[in-house]
């Protein structure tokens, strides 16, 4: 695209300009408006009256409109348009950049100068450049919208400024390269880049065409493919080095390196554009007959298309939109007004390029309003469940490229509702295969297909209480616990990083994914962790493959359905193969310790993967003798007993001043016999199952280790008895630092309790820092400044004061020491997806 500036300067007072524009452009009106900002004054505007019937966007009833013979030159070589700044002085300025030509030629660089005209030229001295780097899959529009635009805007308006102050510089530049050979027709027996270059650069005026089965064909949108290429039936391309496959993509055309690249839409010399995904399946489609309500719609969209295209002066069934001088600003307000008008209705722009003609595009609106041009219905193998008032339904095979199937090796293993032992359903046993294969989809997703492009405002289809209901016939979770927090919290984690996703700016340091990330959840809060980990790397542009607990994978399974997730439900060697993978750059771990250390291992010795780990957790809670002793009590109950004490960050270990720890004990006593063991169904029940057998019996161990070792078991300690893995809430006194029970984690409902002495502030500090684990820690008192001085010294990723468990989804979670690293949720979790590239450039 060309824009020559010439500006002809008189008096001028207090460095402010009188100016006249010639041109019409969205450009030109933009540049109009910022020099008025200036305090520029524009005195007329000279200009072909319209263009093709619409009228000038500079002429208003402010400027003096005069028709004159501007420079317009429009050929298959670049757009050349002229903005004329007009005074008595005669002085050049010419705006100079050929995006078409950057894009063909393979740039790496695109740019614009603004110069002063010598004798009609491009060659006069330069008085100012701009530049920006390529990127791979940019096109003209995609150049022109993210720098030519914001930036020609202003520089345009910074030169005029420098003149006016009389400080614009003359580079001198040579004559070399002034003039452009006209563009031939290139052979498609090419490198896969140089096609693909070739295709962006004419996309999408006039656009780059070929020949497929005695047609002309112009091809629109390429994107360069990695490794992956997915199966297709095969197209002969006239003069390429090997058929073109059609793929549910779109078109795949191979170089002559063999190297491939994807074409999104291609249009016929009729004009008529297609998918090019649906070549082989676009024939005539049985015209759909309209009801009352949908004609009226229909009227509606006429008096839209009618508002835009000004010069028509009627909207018939056959009006063509682009025909009519509509352009791709045009386009845009189109989709807008109608999405306006119908809310929750999925158009884009690129929908009003396959339906040009208004009689076409109501015949794609009405379509798309009934739902049915939507992708064939998934075929989902549900198990059922009769639970809770209702029908649940469950996937349970292995999601992979898309749909769901059994693992690789036809294995399937048991999953156990905790609350009395029974089978809920089989789950597939996944094999090291179904992980390659998982990967090899996740990476097919991320290059060649759509997520990258997704507008990502428009999702929310969230099934609540049925979610709730499966988490807590699952895990165990007690249903209303579940619906506020498992449900809820997931819901507004993806809320949260789906408003980071047009946040993540591309600046001189360049932000962008890691590709394909892999991530490995626990089985306590199998939803919730699902959304914290996974939104975030989805809302960075990542791809992902899942692999849940073993024991614990139904609501993942049935979140995977909805999101661009390949699901692998736990088998033999699933999450070793992931660390080891190959094309698997990120991996985000929560779950133990020692098995955080192993993942670490094998991600470095694999391809030195990107890992942020969330581990276990001993976190201290120092309650102070002047604490609200209600509130105490009641959050402090909860840091231990909250999800029946499987949480990560639990207080592990309560610090109670000696004045106050009888008391305390003796209320906590009081309010854990009030509390209901039970159906975690049952809407009032406080205190579900442990979430399955083994971990049962691990917590009953774990509490004769503490009697053994002579802690004093004040409340609880063993199994009820009743069917199900349900463990007494459980208290402990006179906990000693060397006792087992002090250092290690039980994450189960046991409440550990160790006295300090009265004002031994730095005391109770080192015994609560004396740990390899920094989770998180809480604190209890009413003096502000006790409360920042511990939370300063407490050696963990986390500080609750005067309260426990409040986590948020814009507040960054993460531990120290051998709680792991890394951060989700937050701004800081974004980074943790993202890959930061500096870009040095010298003027």
């Amino acid at each position: 695209m060309l824009l020559l500036l010439s500006c002809f300067l008189q008096n001028y007072y207090q460095n402010k300009l009188r100016l006249a524009l010639i041109g019409q452009s969205l450009f030109g009106q933009e540049v109009y408006t910022n020099l008025r900002k200036q305090g520029h004054k524009v005195v007329g505007v000279f200009t072909v009256p319209d263009r093709d019937g619409k009228a000038d966007p500079l002429g208003n009833d402010l400027l003096h409109m005069v028709p004159c013979m501007t420079l317009f030159l429009c050929t298959s070589q670049f757009l050349c348009m002229t903005l004329f700044l007009c005074m008595t002085l005669v002085l050049c300025l010419t705006w100079f950049c050929v995006l078409l030509r950057t894009l063909i030629q393979g740039d790496k660089k695109a740019g614009f100068s603004i110069f002063w005209a010598d004798d009609g030229l491009d060659t006069g001295p330069i008085l100012l450049q701009r530049e920006c780097p390529v990127e791979p899959n940019d096109t003209v529009d995609s150049l022109y919208n993210r720098f030519l635009f914001p930036e020609g805007i202003k520089a345009m308006v910074e030169s005029v400024q420098l003149i006016a102050d009389g400080k614009a510089t003359r580079v001198p530049q040579t004559e070399e390269g002034a003039s452009y050979e006209g563009i031939q027709k290139k052979s498609n027996s090419k490198p896969a880049e140089a096609i693909h270059n070739w295709i962006r650069g004419h996309d999408k005026v006039p656009g780059a065409w070929t020949v497929i089965d005695g047609q002309t064909v112009t091809l629109y949108g390429s994107s360069m493919l990695g490794s992956s290429v997915p199966a297709g039936q095969p197209l002969e391309i006239e003069g390429a080095s090997q058929a073109g496959v059609v793929t549910k993509n779109g078109l795949v055309l191979y170089g002559s390196d063999s190297k491939a690249l994807m074409v999104k839409n291609l249009q016929y010399e009729d004009g008529k554009m297609i998918s090019a995904a649906k070549y082989f399946s676009s024939g005539d489609t049985a015209r759909v007959e309209l009801t009352d309500d949908e004609k009226k719609i229909a009227e509606e969209i006429r008096d839209i298309w009618k508002g835009i295209l000004s010069n028509v002066a009627a909207i018939e069934e056959t009006t063509d939109f682009f025909k009519s001088g509509a352009a791709s600003m045009d386009v845009v307000r189109l989709v807008e007004e109608i999405k306006q008008k119908c809310a929750g209705l999925q158009l884009q722009n690129e929908d009003v390029y396959m339906a040009t003609t208004f009689q076409d595009f109501i015949q794609m609106f009405v379509r798309r309003l009934r739902g049915e041009d939507q992708e064939e219905e998934m075929v989902i193998d549900y198990a059922t469940k009769d639970v809770n008032n209702m029908t649940v339904k469950m996937p349970w095979q292995c999601f992979i490229n898309g749909k769901f199937e059994d693992a690789e090796n036809g294995k399937t293993a048991d999953t156990i509702n905790p609350a009395d032992g029974s089978v809920i359903c089989k789950v597939a046993y996944a094999s090291v295969g179904d992980v390659d294969r998982a990967v090899a989809a996740a990476k097919e997703a991320f290059e060649v297909g759509p997520w990258g492009r997704m507008n990502p405002r428009d999702r929310e289809a969230w099934r609540r209480s049925e979610l709730a209901t499966i988490e807590s016939i699952d895990s165990g979770a007690v249903y209303t616990l579940a619906l506020k927090t498992h449900v809820g919290m997931s819901i507004q984690t993806f809320r949260y990083f789906a408003g980071w996703c047009d946040k993540i700016q591309v600046q001189f340091h360049l932000h962008g994914p890691d590709i394909v990330c892999a991530i490995v959840i626990p089985w306590n809060y199998p939803l919730m962790m699902l959304a914290w980990k996974s939104a975030a790397c989805l809302a960075a542009g990542n791809t992902l493959v899942l692999k849940p607990a073993q024991v614990r994978t139904h609501t993942p399974a049935q979140v995977t359905t909805d999101s661009v997730i390949d699901f692998i439900p736990a088998g033999g060697m699933v999450g070793q193969r992931m660390s080891d993978h190959p094309d698997i750059r990120k991996l985000g771990f929560t779950g133990s310790t020692p098995i955080g250390k192993q993942i670490m291992k094998s991600c470095a010795l694999s391809n030195l993967k990107k890992v942020s780990l969330e581990l276990g957790g001993k976190s201290p809670l120092i309650i102070f003798s002047d604490c609200d002793m209600d509130k105490a009590v009641r959050m402090g109950m909860s840091s231990v007993f909250f999800n029946k004490g499987e949480n990560c960050i639990a207080a592990g270990r309560l610090f109670v001043e000696e004045s106050i720890h009888d008391e305390y004990i003796r209320r906590v006593v009081e309010e854990i016999k009030k509390m209901k063991v039970g159906d975690p169904l049952h809407r009032s029940t406080d205190h579900g199952p442990q979430n399955h057998k083994a971990h049962m019996d691990k917590l009953v161990e774990y509490c004769e280790v503490g009697v053994k070792e002579g802690a004093t078991l004040v409340y609880g300690g063993k199994q009820v008895d009743r069917p199900g893995f349900f463990m007494e809430p459980t208290l402990f006194t006179d906990v000693e630092d060397h006792m087992f029970i002090a250092k290690e984690e039980s994450f189960g409902p046991i409440m550990v309790v160790s006295k300090f002495k009265d004002g031994d502030i730095d005391g109770v500090l080192s015994r609560a820092n004396d740990t390899e684990f920094g989770l998180a820690s809480g604190v209890f008192t009413r003096d502000i400044n006790k409360a920042m001085y511990v939370s300063e010294r407490l050696d963990a990723g986390t500080v609750f004061v005067n309260t426990y468990n409040k986590t948020d989804v814009a507040s960054p979670f993460g531990g120290f020491k051998q709680s792991g690293f890394g951060k989700d949720l937050g701004e800081d979790a974004l980074n943790e997806y993202l890959r930061t590239k500096a870009v040095t450039v010298e003027y």
